[in-house]
């Protein structure tokens, strides 16, 4: 049987405004929670002399969810350098993991980014949408949330519960 959801944070500070978040949507603990900043997961290798890092054992236990949440701040107009190395990690599912790869078929993903603008590049979200269109999976969304003087903007609160009650 399938667990529901999982939170997968991405960012350097494993108790930053992501974690912020994810605490936020998850006060009723629905989801279990992942930290790739706890993890050590070494960038793509064509030669995949990386095998003996996290990023394996770490989608053994992902593919148990049906449903994927992403968190990444915003850095450089972009997703977190945490969260490019995940998913340039799964060419391995394309590669060498195969029959893991395929298990990803019919999961679904989401996608929440954090930073002090209110203003987000509306392409931010397209490596997440096409990546999981390629895979098989289903899409469901992004929403940006805005934090300010370390908190979440009332507004954000408000995007966050109707992006997590979509899910």
């Amino acid at each position: 049987m399938l667990k529901n959801r999982a939170i997968i944070q991405a960012s350097s500070r494993s108790e930053g405004n992501s974690r912020m978040i994810a605490k936020h949507i998850n006060s009723n603990d629905k989801y279990d929670f992942f930290d790739l900043n706890k993890k050590e997961i070494l960038h793509f290798d064509y030669d995949f002399n990386n095998r003996n890092d996290d990023f394996f054992p770490l989608i053994q236990e992902l593919i148990a969810y049906d449903r994927w949440i992403l968190i990444s701040p915003v850095y450089w107009y972009t997703m977190s350098g945490r969260m490019k190395v995940f998913f340039d990690r799964l060419s391995d599912l394309l590669k060498i993991y195969k029959d893991t790869g395929r298990k990803l078929r019919g999961k679904s993903i989401a996608l929440i980014s954090c930073s002090e603008d209110e203003d987000l590049n509306e392409a931010f979200e397209i490596p997440v949408k096409l990546s999981a269109e390629y895979l098989g999976m289903t899409y469901l969304g992004h929403v940006h949330a805005v934090i300010r003087n370390g908190q979440l903007t009332d507004a954000s609160k408000i995007d966050l519960k109707k992006f997590i009650e979509q899910q």
